[in-house]
């Protein structure tokens, strides 16, 4: 993680800040209770985490031990569009490929975060599926960090819009 300035890291404690709740999937949730959930709220990401609502979509975990923590099941669509309608900040989603995905295929994201580290790990699971909609993105905002890292953010705008073409021979 060496291109993790103190740049980034500030603006990664800010983006933590900006939430009003958490949303995670239970793998994610997991990671986090386990790692950040012990930890005293010394930065702004632990503080934020620590103090603010966490929701898990899951329908294995039932009985989380992080405190304010609740856990969507059933209806997880119709629970998060409730969370969304609530007049606060952010609901954000950190991690949570899984979860990411079934979101995008739900229209359930509003804004994307890629915050893009200039490492090429060459494994992994992929954040979007080779298969599922297509769906169009409208950047908003990018910004390059010193050493390297990027982030862009996008907010889903509907399906893309494909060109047609036909061939025309007569100009060949």
């Amino acid at each position: 993680m060496g291109q993790f300035d103190n740049e980034v890291m500030t603006f990664v404690g800010q983006v933590y800040q900006r939430a009003d709740a958490f949303l995670f999937g239970r793998r994610t949730y997991e990671l986090f209770a386990g790692y950040w959930g012990v930890r005293a709220a010394i930065n702004p990401i632990a503080a934020a985490l620590n103090t603010r609502p966490k929701y898990v979509a899951s329908t294995t975990l039932t009985d989380p031990q992080w405190a304010d923590t609740t856990v969507l099941s059933g209806d997880v669509a119709s629970a998060i569009g409730e969370l969304k309608a609530k007049p606060a900040g952010e609901l954000q989603v950190h991690g949570s490929g899984n979860l990411t995905r079934w979101l995008l295929d739900n229209d359930l994201v509003d804004e994307m975060n890629l915050l893009i580290v200039p490492v090429v790990v060459g494994q992994g699971t992929r954040l979007f599926p080779a298969i599922g909609p297509d769906i169009a993105l409208d950047l908003v905002d990018s910004r390059a960090f010193p050493k390297g890292a990027t982030i862009q953010v996008y907010r889903p705008a509907g399906r893309p819009q494909y060109a047609t073409a036909t061939a025309d021979l007569s100009t060949t």
